[in-house]
């Protein structure tokens, strides 16, 4: 069963496929692939939501302290009768707190065709609590799909330690027409094809044998939002002199 509830620390970077080559090999003593996907890999597509005034995105993109985004996400090849995860992600002093439920991706489709604010009772879903959470966060914000990301992921866990986890992500993709995750993961791309998006989390603070190996490779820790970067790339008109755009090259 999935964790439904959890804290963690998560560390973003930005870098070069040919130090992804020599990361995986540096690490090979202290990570095994993830027991999802094949070897740990595989393809994630997450339906993201924001007001029509991008309030979600000026949230992120300005790192108010305290900032919540709210996403619907499938794992793998994607059918209607597949499990999905919806979720709230806060983020408050740059520790990141996840609410999450599972529920059928059909059935969350019938939720999202549905006002927010309305009887929840009729909807099979494994955590009742959080998807009245996710409803009044919809409703409060007037919250509306807004674009599907999806990406091919590589997950490491820790050998002695499955909390410490980090994840690579490659080809990003975006798309703002057929907000239906049923419809694949095609979409556009928005980052150089030779980046890839790393991300550590952990429970507490990264081992000192994993901050030397990325230090030895010149890893930066770099601001990679997929969720900004997407929206900048699917609607520069509206954001134009906003904000710098979202980093994408190295």
């Amino acid at each position: 069963m999935a964790i439904e509830i959890f804290s963690r620390k998560e560390q973003k970077y930005l870098i070069k496929r040919s130090q992804y080559h020599e990361l995986v090999r540096e690490l090979a003593p202290y990570m095994r692939n993830d027991k999802n996907g094949v070897n740990g890999r595989y393809t994630v597509s997450s339906l993201y939501f924001d007001t029509l005034d991008k309030t979600i995105y000026f949230e992120t993109k300005n790192k108010v302290k305290y900032r919540q985004k709210l996403r619907l996400r499938v794992y793998g090849e994607i059918e209607s009768a597949m499990k999905s995860f919806f979720e709230i992600k806060q983020k408050h002093d740059k520790v990141v707190h996840k609410r999450r439920l599972t529920m059928e991706l059909e059935e969350a489709n019938r939720y999202l065709m549905a006002d927010a604010g309305g009887n929840l009772s009729g909807y099979r879903v494994s955590n009742l609590q959080v998807l009245k959470e996710i409803d009044y966060f919809r409703n409060l914000y007037g919250l509306a799909p807004e674009m599907v990301v999806s990406y091919d992921r590589h997950a490491l866990h820790g050998q002695d330690d499955a909390n410490l986890r980090m994840t690579f992500d490659f080809n990003l993709r975006c798309r703002k027409d057929e907000l239906d995750l049923a419809k694949g993961s095609h979409g556009d791309f928005f980052m150089d094809a030779d980046l890839v998006v790393l991300e550590v989390k952990v429970d507490h603070s990264v081992p000192l044998w994993l901050a030397r190996i990325l230090q030895k490779l010149e890893c930066e820790q770099r601001s990679a939002s997929k969720f900004c970067a997407s929206t900048e790339m699917l609607a520069e008109e509206l954001i134009l002199g906003a904000a710098e755009k979202e980093t994408a090259e190295i």
